[in-house]
C-alpha cells in the first residue's frame, strides 16, 4: 500500500547575480511528497518569530523540510549515518521549543 503524503511544487526563479546582473535562466521546478503539510509548519514557525524575519522563517522551514524529507526516505544511506543522531536532538529542541 502507497503511503499518503503531500504533494507539492517548487518553482526557483535565478533573478539576480552576486554582481546585480539580471540572470537569463529558465526557471526550474521540482514536484515532490512530504509527509507533513509544510504550509502549516511555516504558518506555526512564524507565530514563534524564531528569526525576526519572515522570509528568514520561510526559508528555514522549506529547506529544513527538503532535507529532512530526502534523509527520511533514505535513512539507510551511509551519507546520514554521523547526522542522524544529531539531528533527531535538534529537531526535538525546535519543536519543544527549549532554546528560547
Amino acid at each position: 500500500m502507497e503511503k499518503k503524503a503531500h504533494q507539492y511544487k517548487l518553482t526557483l526563479e535565478y533573478l539576480k547575480n552576486i554582481k546585480g546582473e539580471n540572470m537569463d535562466v529558465p526557471p526550474m521546478e521540482i514536484l515532490f511528497e512530504n509527509h507533513d503539510d509544510i504550509f502549516a509548519i511555516i504558518e506555526r514557525q512564524q507565530t514563534r518569530n524564531l528569526f525576526g524575519n519572515t522570509d528568514q522563517v520561510k526559508e528555514f522551514a522549506l529547506g529544513l523540510k527538503l532535507f529532512s524529507e530526502v534523509m527520511l526516505k533514505n535513512r539507510n544511506n551511509p551519507l546520514f549515518d554521523e547526522l542522524a543522531p544529531a539531528f533527531g536532538a535538534f529537531m526535538k529542541k525546535l519543536k519543544g521549543g527549549s532554546f528560547r
